[in-house]
């Protein structure tokens, strides 16, 4: 096993058993990890426990994140429940100058206050590389919601994927797979050429009314409201909304609920159904990200 982190100060902020597999991997290849956030746990062996979050960062190569993200008011998750950290801007001013801070997927106040300081944001499930393995358990932690709510199979169905990014392709292919009537609707002429070739129907976004009275069960990816309170109208009684878009989602769900209609925002499905297999994702690219991003500021 490699050492590429030799001598670097890895400060890891919250987080869940994404991030234990990810510390183990950060000590494994040479890193001193400093940690906030989490229980005493046998996993985090060889780790420094901080007493607060401010001597968490103190002296940190880098700091990590939850990958989580943070909720509204800027806190991030732990898996100490006695434990409360909140990202502020006096926390991110604190921050070494040139310090890469890693995260999920940043809201737009973070990203404003990262661009106030200087701080070198790097939203990780942006990353393509991340981002299409982590396509994976989204799809299929998309599906078990959509078994567990609807009173009809995922076969037969006539299932509606919004967007055909990198999680709109895998959510179609696994649709595809267990026999759904599947739908792609989406803008790009490219991408509904390729969601044709595949075996799905494609619509273009400009003719989804015509064409959503028809869906059982609709998973959304396009991160903007895109299912309005005009194309809800038109879903028929029972059908299912499930949105797996960023925070707020692209469901209108106030008018959602005032029609009936289901609509459940499903964030953060790869840590929840499948966190084993999101450490190991985030192992796999995190240290030599990690090593890429230093060495690019290292450079005259």
């Amino acid at each position: 096993m490699g050492r590429g982190l030799e001598g670097l100060v890895i400060s890891v902020l919250g987080g869940d058993y994404r991030e234990v597999g990810l510390i183990k991997e950060f000590l494994a290849q040479g890193a001193r990890v400093v940690i906030f956030g989490y229980p005493p746990m046998p996993e985090l062996t060889g780790c420094q426990p901080a007493r607060t979050v401010w001597d968490a960062i103190r002296g940190a190569n880098v700091i990590v994140v939850a990958m989580g993200g943070l909720d509204v008011g800027g806190k991030i998750r732990t898996l100490d429940p006695d434990v409360t950290v909140h990202v502020t801007e006096e926390l991110l001013m604190a921050i070494g100058p040139g310090v890469p801070v890693l995260i999920g997927v940043a809201r737009p106040r973070l990203k404003n206050l990262a661009n106030k300081h200087g701080i070198n944001l790097i939203e990780v499930a942006e990353i393509d590389e991340i981002a299409i393995a982590n396509s994976i358990p989204t799809a299929e932690g998309a599906v078990q919601i959509a078994m567990e709510e609807l009173p009809i199979t995922i076969h037969g169905s006539n299932s509606f994927v919004m967007g055909f990014g990198r999680v709109g392709i895998t959510m179609a292919r696994v649709l595809i797979g267990l026999g759904a009537h599947t739908y792609v609707v989406a803008r790009n002429p490219a991408q509904l050429a390729r969601a044709e070739e595949m075996g799905a129907v494609a619509i273009s976004m400009a003719d989804i009314k015509e064409y959503i009275g028809l869906a059982d069960v609709v998973f959304n990816t396009i991160p903007y409201i895109v299912l309005t309170e005009d194309i809800l109208k038109c879903m028929k009684a029972g059908s299912l909304i499930i949105d797996l878009a960023s925070d707020p989602g692209g469901t209108d769900f106030d008018a959602a609920a005032k029609l009936g209609i289901r609509a459940i925002l499903a964030l953060g499905l790869p840590g929840k159904v499948a966190p084993r297999t999101a450490g190991q994702i985030l192992v796999r690219t995190v240290p030599g990200l990690i090593q890429r991003t230093l060495a690019l500021s290292r450079r005259p």
